[in-house]
């Protein structure tokens, strides 16, 4: 078992609910369904955090919000559902202390949540998948002690494609960015088509072009569409391609 899981289940043991942190804009992507399931098993109260609520449209977050609760949406990066974060979490410790574990998938945004909760740098972050290293426990209320851990993967799993476009392997370590890129672009066409001020319907022809736009070309002016697909990953990851485009 990786050391990882060790720490996990190390918080599973430690708190008292469990943050389950989801990129809001790709929600059953970066469902952890192992980490659920042992919730359940050890009887701990699951909370379903959407981070990055800013890049998608309210009609998508209500669907969610029906589906998966309790529930809320935040931004870490705009400060957005703090504060009804902070109101949940002691409404579901019916107002007493509570220790809170915050889990995901890498790079979900877990650490960048916990600052926004403290309101200053509690933890250190980065956009750099596997960041955090251990556990980390921070006070960010009276009432409320907050552990941080390393994100995890599923001990089952191996989906390069589902890592690489939740940015839970980083833009710069992905082994096959174009295949990456372009199931991304197939996916989500509309929105990458208008942030690159790209039109077309072929996907390795969005590529091509969004290779020419950036300037990235290989000797003879070819588009290189590897460079061009870790960029378009960047952006993906970063949160500067909205969904709701």
């Amino acid at each position: 078992m990786p050391s990882y899981w060790k720490h996990v289940n190390q918080v599973l043991r430690d708190a008292e609910i469990i943050i389950e942190v989801l990129d809001a804009r790709m929600v059953e992507q970066t469902r952890h369904i192992e980490i659920e399931q042992k919730v359940q098993r050890q009887g701990k109260i699951l909370l379903y955090v959407f981070n990055k609520c800013d890049l998608v449209d309210p009609e998508t977050l209500a669907r969610h919000k029906k589906s998966l609760h309790p529930s809320v949406f935040i931004s870490s990066r705009e400060k957005l559902g703090t504060t009804i974060l902070k109101k949940k979490i002691l409404e579901l410790s019916h107002g007493e202390r509570v220790t809170v574990g915050i889990l995901g998938y890498p790079n979900v945004g877990k650490s960048s949540l916990i600052n926004a909760l403290a309101g200053r740098s509690a933890t250190l972050t980065s956009s750099e998948s596997g960041f955090t290293r251990g556990v980390q426990k921070v006070r960010v209320d009276p009432k409320i002690m907050v552990i941080d851990t390393p994100g995890v993967f599923p001990q089952e799993e191996n989906d390069q494609q589902k890592y690489g476009t939740t940015g839970a392997v980083s833009h710069g370590k992905v082994k096959d960015p174009e295949g990456v890129v372009l199931a991304l672009i197939t996916e989500e066409k509309k929105a990458i088509c208008k942030y690159y001020k790209i039109t077309a319907e072929d996907p390795e022809e969005i590529l091509e072009k969004i290779a020419l736009h950036l300037h990235k070309l290989l000797k003879g002016n070819l588009p290189d569409t590897e460079t061009a697909a870790r960029l378009v990953l960047k952006d993906w990851q970063t949160g500067k391609i909205h969904k709701n485009l």
